[in-house]
């Protein structure tokens, strides 16, 4: 298995059209390749952010005749490259879509997909609210991918917030994770670097996090920052909030193994009962 590779994050600023957003990604993806990607990874919507909920819902295709899944293949193919499709949109029920990576092998073959687990229900201090639930059907399982460079735990945006995800994926072999993302620009500025550089200290692994960036559909706004965090929790890469394009980074697998051995936290999981309340609350407030 080889130790070292090249990969490129591709930042982009989807619209609420696919074809648009899946021709920049093809022109990113081939500039990436030129510059020596050997991996390339795309954001969460990677191919539409809808302009509200029933657009993203008339717009999403099932996974056998979806255009975006199938442009990406063969894109793949082209560039002889391994390709995370970060997520697109795929119409699994009448009212809810899955928000589905996939992980493209050179040949174009579908190696592995993940539907989202973590919803982002949430009404931010900014008066920004999300519910997610209302347009996609949340997904139940875990996902580890076999690359030619180690194995890959594939999670979407809000899972960034489940710790216990990162660390189940680590056990189970992990030694690189996937968190393409479309962070809202106050969450972002207040957490995405600091838990990125969590996750990957936490597991010692490789993150890898290609986000959307600027003002979508709908003046919708994300933070961009896409990033490469070593499993040291040093960035290798960060393709800041100015602009879409892409970024590289040089990944020597062997940094996974040196971490683990400096602090092996990931062999000393203890068992422990769950936490209790003890005490009573007797004390009265001084008059």
């Amino acid at each position: 298995m080889a130790a070292k590779f090249t990969v490129g994050l591709i930042q982009v600023t989807a619209t609420n059209e696919m074809a648009p957003n899946i021709r920049f990604i093809e022109e990113q993806t081939r500039l990436a390749r030129d510059a020596g990607a050997q991996f390339v990874m795309t954001p969460e919507n990677s191919t539409l952010i809808g302009a509200n909920r029933a657009d993203t819902l008339a717009k999403a295709q099932p996974e056998k005749s979806h255009e975006s899944l199938q442009a990406m293949q063969a894109l793949a193919r082209q560039c002889g490259i391994w390709f995370l499709l970060g997520s697109i949109h795929v119409k699994v029920e009448p009212e809810r879509n899955a928000n589905r990576s996939y992980l493209i092998a050179p040949t174009g073959e579908i190696v592995a997909s993940y539907d989202k687990i973590h919803m982002f229900d949430v009404q931010l201090a900014s008066g920004e609210t999300y519910r997610e639930s209302s347009t996609f059907r949340p997904g139940d399982k875990t996902v580890i991918a076999q690359t030619p460079w180690g194995k890959l735990g594939m999670t979407i945006c809000y899972d960034l917030r489940f710790p216990y995800l990162y660390r189940d994926l680590a056990h189970a072999g992990a030694e690189m994770l996937s968190i393409p993302s479309s962070f809202t620009v106050p969450t972002g500025r207040a957490h995405w670097h600091v838990l990125m550089r969590a996750r990957a200290i936490e597991t010692s692994c490789f993150v890898f996090a290609p986000a959307q960036v600027g003002t979508h559909a709908a003046n919708r706004k994300t933070y961009g920052h896409s990033l490469v965090v070593a499993p040291w929790g040093e960035v290798l890469a960060d393709a800041g909030d100015a602009q879409p394009g892409f970024v590289t980074a040089e990944i020597d697998m062997a940094k996974v193994a040196e971490a683990r051995a400096a602090v092996p936290s990931l062999t000393h999981d203890r068992r422990y009962e769950p936490p209790v309340t003890v005490g009573t609350a007797t004390a009265k407030a001084a008059e």
